[in-house]
């Protein structure tokens, strides 16, 4: 995106007051605060914006101005005195009067000096918002119960805490013509691929749009241009830990003002399959956690199309185990029939669980799962094995860590299922090997999307599959195979 010409500073005060009015509505909008003092007999005009500023810290800077008329007689170094009284941590000069105002708007406040080309910005910011508390989707028996929030000030701050490092860099910048949405981006100097930090530098900065409603997702859909795909290609975690981590293993976090959600890049098919219980846990328990976990996940896909492979074919099976299968006269509306509207109703009651509230969702999870289960079998709408290899496959996804995952795969196993009850046997394996070939082909931010197991890294993937004992982790391992020979955290 090309660079916009920036509007100097007026050095007339009435004609920054004019602008003022006519752009950001000063004397309309109620939140957007204007003071006018008179100090050493040079007019300044401060703006701030209710609610966005801290009220205590404007109270204070505008009490220390006011005090230089009783310290101060040099009328010729007004700029300067003014300069050395603004009592914060963050004060600097700006000579663009958009960039003054996109900080204004910001929560920051500024100030202005008659016969001056230049303003002066304080940080002042205070955001509204809750306290950091644990996250419901990412929650672990033991571990920190702080979250990250919709403020990007406390998720930088959390960020830091957990990485005292010099080389650790947090780079803010704004996307969105009108909405102006503070996005940082995280990285560690000496760790993370200068080439990818570059790269979503330039798609950030690339961005048109007048706003980010959606905020991180909007992002997301900028960065990596995933269309109809339906595998993520970022993870989400709203965990200081889990963000820590992969910064120390190279990633790069993007932090988006007003979302609790941080986006860790680049993100394969394996790292969403991590949960940070496994590593909470001595390296034999959390490995048996994660291999639990694989199983779900790998029932969540295969278990319904399988199932109804060998039911509509029943010479696949061996003579041991032919009780597979609904016994007959069971149903009375052609068995894939009764997958799709059984795979359809958990759906439903998935969504309706989201918008029920609290106290009545124990109500509805009981009607669902005792009035209409059972009373949908007695009147020969499902049969018992539909209803209990769907409710296994549904259980399946919900263990999958990643929400955004688990659909996809949810959507994967539709296609599994619509191709093996078209072409039977060639169907099934045809739409699997397809899969495969589409997971092998897709790129996040030039990163493979199936490493480590395409292109092969033995050290990786074992990690993936086992919980490796932390003082064993000493690499931090590349898609080139190359790994770096310092000390890699685990995620």
């Amino acid at each position: 995106m090309a660079e916009e010409q920036k509007t100097p500073i007026p050095t007339k005060i009435d004609e920054v007051n004019d602008f003022m009015k006519e752009r950001v509505g000063v004397g309309v909008s109620f939140d957007v605060g204007h003071r006018t003092l008179i100090i050493l007999k040079k007019r300044v005009e401060i703006y701030y914006t209710t609610g966005l500023a801290d009220a205590e810290v404007v109270q204070r800077v505008l009490s220390k101005l006011m005090s230089i008329n009783d310290d101060e007689r040099n009328v010729n170094k007004v700029p300067e005195i003014i300069e050395n009284r603004l009592v914060h941590m963050q004060v600097r000069r700006t000579e663009s009067i958009d960039d003054t105002v996109d900080q204004f708007l910001s929560g920051l406040i500024v100030v202005f000096i008659d016969g001056c080309d230049f303003a002066f910005v304080v940080d002042t910011r205070s955001y509204p918002g809750r306290q950091p508390e644990e996250p419901d989707t990412e929650k672990v028996i033991r571990g920190p119960r702080d979250g990250y929030t919709e403020n990007i000030i406390i998720n930088t701050a959390l960020t830091r805490r957990r990485i005292r490092d010099e080389r650790l860099r947090l780079e803010m910048m704004q996307v969105g013509e009108r909405s102006k949405t503070d996005i940082c981006i995280a990285y560690i100097e000496d760790v993370a691929d200068p080439n990818l930090v570059k790269l979503i530098k330039r798609e950030l900065t690339e961005i048109e749009i007048d706003g980010l409603p959606m905020s991180d997702k909007s992002v997301e859909e900028f960065l990596v241009k995933q269309g109809i795909r339906p595998f993520p290609l970022v993870r989400y975690t709203e965990r200081p830990d889990i963000g820590a981590v992969h910064l120390l293993e190279g990633h790069v976090l993007i932090i988006v003002d007003t979302s609790p959600s941080v986006i860790i890049t680049p993100a394969t098919y394996f790292s969403h399959l991590q949960h940070a219980e496994e590593y909470r846990e001595s390296p034999g328990p959390g490995s048996f956690i994660r291999l639990v976990r694989l199983v779900g996940i790998f029932v969540s896909l295969f278990l319904m199309p399988f199932w109804y492979l060998v039911t509509v074919q029943p010479e696949l099976l061996p003579d041991t185990i032919d009780f597979i299968g609904p016994n007959k006269g069971g149903g009375h509306i052609p068995l894939f029939l009764q997958i799709l509207l059984a795979d359809l109703g958990i759906e439903f009651l998935r969504l309706a669980a989201i918008h029920t509230p609290t106290p009545l969702s124990t109500a509805m999870g009981l009607i669902a799962a005792i009035l209409i289960g059972e009373i949908a079998i007695n009147v020969g709408l499902f049969t018992p094995e539909v209803i209990l290899y769907v409710a296994v496959s549904a259980v399946g996804s919900f263990v999958t860590p990643s929400f955004e995952l688990s659909v996809s795969n949810k959507i994967t196993r539709l296609f599994f299922l619509i191709a093996t009850a078209i072409f039977g046997i060639p169907g099934f394996v045809i739409s699997i090997t397809l899969a495969i070939l589409f997971l092998v082909g897709t790129k996040s931010l030039n990163t493979p999307y199936m490493w480590p197991f395409i292109p092969f890294n033995m050290k990786a993937l074992r990690e993936t599959i086992y919980r490796t004992p932390v003082p064993l982790a000493k690499y931090r391992p590349t898609i080139t195979n190359s790994p770096d020979k310092t000390r890699m955290p685990n995620s």
